[in-house]
This record gives C-alpha cells, sequence and structure tokens, in this order.
C-alpha cells in the first residue's frame, strides 16, 4: 500500500472511530425505531456533535425519533379523535283530558290527576330538561273571558304540582288558550249535559317537554 492510500486509510478509520466516539445515547434509551441503530443495535448513530442523527434510506416523518426528530414527532399527525356524540333531543307532547286531572268547571287537581303528573316527573327527572310548557283549554261553553281565566288557572295548576316534585320552576311556562283551538267536529247536542260530554276533548291540558337524555345514545 503506497503512501497515500495509507494516509486515506487512517483517515477514514479516524473519521468512524469519531462517528462510534458519537454514539453517546444507548439505543435502549431511545423509541423502538431501526432507522436510527448501528449494526449491532446498541448505539444511536449520531454525527460528531451529538446534535443530529443518521438517517437510512427507510427513514420517514412517521419513524423520526424524539431524540433525534423532536419537532418532526411533535408535528406528527395524530389519529382523528372520534367526536363526541351531540346529544339527542328529545320532545314530548302529552295531552291529559281536562277531566281527568279535574272536576268538571274547577282547576284544583284530583288524586287521579296527580298521579297521572307524577309520572310525567318521573319522565323529566330522566332528562337534562330545557323547557316544559303546559297549556290549558277549555270546551267552547261560556264567555271567552272566563275561559281564558279557567284554561290559565288549570295550566298553573299543572305546573304548581310539577315544582312541588322537583321540576325548576323556571323551566316551565304556562298559558292559557280558552276555547280555542277546538279537537271535536259535530258537537251539536240540544241537551246540555250530552254537549258537555260531547265536547270533554276540548277540555284539554297540553305539556309539551323538550330536553337531551341523560344516558348515552
Amino acid at each position: 500500500m503506497n503512501k497515500l492510500s495509507k494516509l486515506a486509510f487512517i483517515a477514514a478509520t479516524a473519521v468512524m472511530a469519531a462517528s462510534a466516539m458519537a454514539q453517546s445515547v444507548p439505543a435502549s434509551r431511545q423509541a423502538v425505531n431501526d432507522n436510527w441503530v448501528n449494526g449491532t443495535g446498541e448505539y444511536v448513530w449520531m454525527n460528531g456533535t451529538n446534535e443530529l442523527c443518521w438517517r437510512d434510506a427507510f427513514w420517514t416523518p412517521a419513524t423520526a425519533n424524539a431524540k433525534c426528530d423532536g419537532a418532526l414527532v411533535a408535528q406528527a399527525p395524530q389519529p382523528p379523535v372520534a367526536p363526541a356524540p351531540a346529544p339527542v333531543i328529545q320532545s314530548q307532547k302529552v295531552t291529559y283530558q281536562a277531566d281527568a286531572l279535574f272536576d268538571f268547571d274547577k282547576a284544583i287537581l284530583k288524586p287521579a290527576g296527580k298521579a297521572k303528573l307524577d309520572d310525567l316527573a318521573s319522565k323529566i327527572g330522566d332528562l337534562n330538561l330545557e323547557v316544559v310548557v303546559a297549556t290549558g283549554y277549555t270546551d267552547r261553553i261560556g264567555s271567552d273571558k272566563y275561559n281564558d281565566r279557567l284554561s290559565l288557572r288549570r295550566a298553573q295548576a299543572v305546573k304548581a304540582y310539577l315544582v312541588s316534585k322537583g321540576i325548576e320552576a323556571n323551566r316551565i311556562y304556562t298559558e292559557g288558550k280558552g276555547k280555542r283551538n277546538p279537537v271535536t267536529t259535530g258537537c251539536n247536542q240540544k241537551n246540555h249535559k250530552q254537549l258537555v260530554a260531547c265536547l270533554a276533548p276540548d277540555r284539554r291540558v297540553e305539556v309539551e317537554v323538550v330536553g337531551t337524555s341523560r344516558q348515552p345514545q
């Protein structure tokens, strides 16, 4: 081997030795990554100042090593996080015959009426409640003014009872619509008692509940 070849060999050996000296971080302390370790898998190949790792032909940003490519690792795309399921809005309208809740021409809840509202209060308790709207109606017998007041008093009686069962008062709205929006047709009896019986469906309280389920869907 001539002198020039010997010098080149010595220089190459020195470079390899310097590189070997630069392998100061054991592979066991790195993320598992074949792209960065030496042939025996003991050290991560780094440059002479221990600032950068050497990359082989198989390197990709997805295989970046935290000790060598921290910025790339931080910027690596993360798997998408599934959005939380949107709450399911529930809207339910329950119609109670006024005669089932109250005596005729009265606005004081009967025991049977309270039992019906107990069931409603239980269902409301299973919701993240948004609003309850209680709307009272009457039949067409009597004056508009009287029926407006009676229908509102009945709606307010329903509200008061639901509040007594733990429903927030500020979530419950009441309205009295009197004889408006009748649901009966063909009630033209001359006999007063028969007419009252035919118009019974008009005497009602409608309760609409809006909220979202407390249970995951």
